[in-house]
């Protein structure tokens, strides 16, 4: 069990813990435990109805695996988080014919699990699985790209990948759209609305049926 919720320290080891112990990097996988139960020692309940390796069972419990990475992004390492979050999307699951025949399911889909035993190992289970794709959703807008409303005020706080020049969103506010892009840059943040600087880097949202062009330079302290 990981805890150090209050405690930075304990918190800081809890996260290394998770990514020496649970995390696969080679088979694409972040585990839910690990050794799976297999049947010696107490009963752990319900999990031990799937085999080991499936599932809550030592497998990775998409759900988890998810609420992991989001783990490392609001613990200030989100360049972490985005290696996490690009090895676990299942389109890299799918690269070469190799990978396509181990995972056996659809690239565009979240699955329920991946199987961590062999002969099994790195194949997905139960696709189309709803609750881990809105999680991946939260975890892509809120977590990695910072995106948070308060009231009729937007505000974006991120870092984005070393090797991605730039990024962009769109936001529908009522009758209004915003068009976002974010880019890497050196310096200071800088954010423009319509051509107009913004120096507290908040994003206000006006419906009044327009189109506004917003234009994020992250610099040196994004990720604050």
């Amino acid at each position: 069990m990981l805890s150090g919720a209050g405690n930075p320290q304990r918190s800081a080891q809890a996260m290394r813990a998770l990514d020496t112990y649970l995390v696969n990097q080679d088979a694409g996988f972040i585990q839910l435990l690990t050794p799976p139960f297999n049947g010696n020692g107490p009963n752990p309940g319900y999990i031990q109805g799937y085999v080991p390796g499936v599932r809550e069972n030592g497998g990775q419990y998409t759900h988890g695996a998810i609420w992991a990475i989001m783990a490392f992004a609001h613990s200030g390492n989100r360049a972490r988080a985005w290696e996490l979050w690009s090895m676990i999307n299942p389109i890299n699951h799918n690269l070469t014919s190799q990978a396509a025949a181990r995972y056996k399911v659809e690239p565009y889909v979240m699955t329920a699990d991946i199987y961590s035993v062999e002969p099994h190992t790195g194949g997905g289970g139960w696709s189309w699985y709803t609750g881990p794709a809105g999680w991946a959703y939260r975890l892509i807008i809120e977590a990695l790209l910072g995106v948070t409303r308060h009231g009729d005020v937007l505000t974006i706080a991120t870092e984005l990948p070393h090797d991605w020049p730039s990024a962009s969103l769109s936001y529908q506010f009522g009758s209004s759209h915003y068009d976002i892009t974010l880019r890497n840059s050196s310096g200071e943040y800088r954010l423009t609305l319509d051509g107009n600087e913004l120096p507290q880097g908040k994003i206000p949202l006006i419906d009044d049926g327009q189109s506004h062009q917003v234009e994020i330079a992250l610099g040196n302290n994004a990720a604050r």
